[in-house]
């Protein structure tokens, strides 16, 4: 149990960007199901692609609307994202990090949510809205893509990119996987072209790099003055790191409500009570509220720090 205790700490990126839910129960049964794979020689890419199939049968599951299919697709939703913590955790404890896995587990909250958001359409097509009593018909496509598109991909881009953030003045590049756009253009222009799924995903990645840094412009001044000012990351004071951690630290509960826990809990919600809209209408109407909130503040935070450390 020790060594288990052990093990859970070390999967911990930091205690500041883990979430309550996750800290008591994604990260412990992910461990466990690492730990089971790490015995069966079972690859971390492997538990990536079986995810896939989870979160996709999810999506198939909240089409129907009885109790017993939507119950299977919120346990097939939950596998999946045990999943999707396992395979990193594996990946650590066997030193099996690759650019095939950096990949897969990008695609995959994408390939959950892209079956959840077209099972949802077909299951709303022939229900009426709300207080109107017209059935939802194409409007239902309209409301699920709005919720796809300018909800979910913001938030969690967004989210994603504070967290790194948050992780670099804290742990240093060692403990972040924050990037930008320059760096990773530069390494697919260095790139041969017959090595087409490197020139893929570094394209991808430096168009996702440069969506989070077009959504931060202030933090960009803030964060160009510090690497001008110190190159090598090791080399920020530790004041202003603290300084970072201080004022970044109460967004990160934002980060988390606005990637998996809380939008599953409202899916999970809304199609167990047969209220299949709820969770796009959450998606456009109280998480842009919390993304608001967090981005202004950071914003803020970032200017803040700037005029007092460089602008004189």
């Amino acid at each position: 149990m020790t060594k288990f205790k052990e093990l859970l700490r070390a999967s911990y990126k930091s205690l500041d960007t883990e979430e309550w839910l996750d800290i008591h129960f994604n990260r412990p049964i992910g461990l466990l199901i690492a730990l089971a794979a790490a015995r069966l020689r079972i690859t971390p890419n492997a538990i990536t692609i079986f995810s896939f199939f989870l979160g996709a049968g999810a999506g198939w599951m909240f089409y129907y609307t009885d109790l017993t299919h939507n119950l299977l697709g919120v346990l097939l939703l939950t596998l999946a994202n045990f999943c999707d913590s396992a395979d990193g955790q594996l990946a650590r404890m066997t030193n099996q990090r690759s650019l095939l896995g950096r990949a897969l587990d990008g695609f995959s909250s994408d390939v959950w949510f892209t079956s959840i958001y077209f099972a949802l359409f077909l299951r709303l097509f022939s229900q009426p809205i709300p207080l109107i009593g017209i059935e939802w018909g194409w409007w239902g496509l309209l409301l699920v893509f709005c919720a796809g598109v300018f909800g979910h991909t913001p938030q969690c881009r967004l989210a994603d990119y504070y967290r790194q953030v948050h992780l670099f003045f804290l742990l240093g590049k060692e403990g972040s996987e924050l990037d930008d756009s320059p760096s990773q253009r530069a390494i697919l222009n260095a790139l041969p072209k017959e090595k087409w799924f490197d020139r893929l995903f570094y394209t991808l990645y430096g168009n996702y790099c440069a969506a989070q840094e077009k959504d931060t412009p202030r933090f960009q001044v803030f964060y160009q003055h510090v690497r001008t000012r110190w190159p090598n990351a090791a080399d920020i004071p530790q004041e202003l790191r603290d300084e970072v951690r201080q004022h970044s630290l109460p967004l990160m509960k934002y980060t988390n409500l606005l990637t998996h826990n809380l939008r599953a809990i409202s899916l999970f919600t809304g199609c167990l009570i047969g209220w299949a809209w709820l969770y796009p209408v959450v998606e456009l109407t109280l998480m842009p509220l919390m993304y608001l909130k967090m981005h202004r503040t950071h914003e803020k935070m970032s200017v803040m720090l700037d005029k007092k450390w460089f602008v004189h």
